[in-house]
């Protein structure tokens, strides 16, 4: 696009029609078949870029494939997306190597058996902060939560719960988290500057919750039987989690860890050297789903962008907000309406963050406080929805391993948590002052 300023529009309400069909369809689809999983975001999204390109009579087809490709071609998106497969590469090594069993049994081996419910909290935090992945932390703990809650008498939702909230933790903060990622490039900021500031917003509510599971489980006489670990698998995730909090460039970090990984892994076993590249291959192949859905929603933000509909929404939040704290009280509504919608944070943040990055302009908002709040807000409502993938693959694992299902509403009143994140933000919006 040669000349910006003249075939991009001030402001249309109208412009946000290809996101109002994308919410229609997926939420649609959701309530018809009772599965929010049912139609794949993909393919609601393409529909919805389908419909972007149906608008705007002032751009010709050619002109609007131009508007795709500089939102696509961002400098921040295609960092973005870079990241999601190295996350990819070193998440699929390190599961191969044994590094998440061994994590959570090196874990439970160094908490007293009475201290079970909070200790497993606790886990939850270190490995999903080491993973990168809440639902991956889930998986891995869920089922040991369940046989925690069997051999101590602790409510089976209680011990669930403790799971959810240390996922949610590390799905903040993680380095190596696609929301993390996601938030850090839209909004422009260093990974490192972000989670030291997210760190000091999201600590109390950690804590907290940590002493909340710890007074309900008081005076429980468990025995545990504990699976077996090897020190070493867990290296590759301290090595990771320590270089990205040192500030080292997250693609060194993560190469590093991969091949860390690969080398604990043939070393002890449990990664036949024939198996190194499928491991990284299916870590990689993992992540595509949510890098071909960047590169669809960058498009289809640059298009709705292009007809004005970004900044009608700025001015909306403008209007309302009237302050730099009702614009960062505004982030956090727009993101946890969309991931409300999508059941899926990081599509939340990669559609919202255009629009916050707007907004944080317009306001002098710090880059590193508008990641954070979309990556906490975005976390809290994705730990606390009925139909996100975090509640029904936790719910699951009770039937999976006891046979008797679980409704993800018993779940929800102790996943804290999530609840307390949210209230140490708004705390943190409101009563915090900004160092420039």
């Amino acid at each position: 696009m040669n000349n910006e300023k003249a075939t991009y529009k001030q402001s249309n309400p109208v412009a946000l029609l290809p996101i109002l069909v994308f919410l229609v369809l997926f939420i649609g689809s959701g309530i018809i078949t009772k599965d929010f999983y049912a139609m794949p975001t993909i393919v609601a999204f393409l529909i919805a870029l389908a419909v972007a390109f149906m608008q705007n009579k002032d751009l010709s087809f050619s002109e609007k494939l131009k508007v795709c490709a500089k939102g696509i071609g961002d400098e921040n998106v295609v960092t973005m997306c870079l990241i999601f497969l190295a996350a990819g590469a070193f998440s699929g090594a390190v599961t191969a190597a044994g590094g998440a069993d061994s994590t959570v049994y090196l874990g439970l081996s160094l908490i007293p058996a009475k201290f079970a419910v909070v200790g497993i909290f606790l886990i939850g935090c270190f490995v999903s902060i080491s993973m990168g992945t809440s639902v991956g932390t889930i998986a891995a703990l869920a089922p040991i939560a369940v046989g925690i809650s069997e051999a101590t008498g602790f409510s089976m939702a209680l011990c669930l719960g403790a799971v959810v909230s240390g996922a949610m933790f590390g799905d903040n903060l993680s380095m190596i988290s696609d929301t993390t990622i996601a938030a850090v490039r839209t909004q422009g900021c260093e990974m490192s500057d972000k989670f030291k500031m997210n760190f000091r917003i999201v600590l109390p509510a950690a804590i907290v919750a940590a002493v909340i599971y710890f007074v309900m489980t008081l005076g429980g006489t468990p025995e545990i039987t504990l699976g077996t670990y090897n020190i070493w698998q867990v290296v590759p995730y301290i090595l990771v989690l320590g270089g990205a909090i040192a500030g080292i460039n997250v693609f060194v970090v993560l190469i590093a860890g991969t091949i860390t990984s690969v080398i604990v892994g043939v070393a002890t076993g449990t990664m036949a050297p024939g198996a190194i590249f499928s491991s990284i291959g299916s870590g990689v192949t993992g992540m595509y789903d949510i890098t071909v859905i960047s590169i669809v929603v960058a498009a289809v933000a640059e298009l709705v962008k292009a007809h004005g509909g970004i900044e009608f929404i700025i001015r909306v939040i403008k209007n309302s907000a009237k302050s730099k704290k009702g614009a960062m009280v505004g982030i956090a509504a727009l993101v946890s309406g969309v991931d409300l919608a999508t059941a899926n944070n990081t599509i939340a943040i990669v559609l919202s963050g255009p629009i916050a990055k707007e907004i944080s302009t317009e306001y002098g908002i710090d880059p590193r406080r508008s990641a954070s709040l979309l990556d906490i807000f975005g976390s809290v409502v994705q730990g606390l929805i009925p139909y996100g993938a975090q509640l029904l693959y936790a719910a699951a694992a009770v039937e999976t391993v006891t046979g008797n299902p679980m409704g993800t509403y018993a779940i929800i009143p102790f996943v804290f948590y999530p609840m307390l994140m949210a209230v140490s933000a708004l705390v943190f919006i409101f009563f915090s002052k900004e160092k420039q």
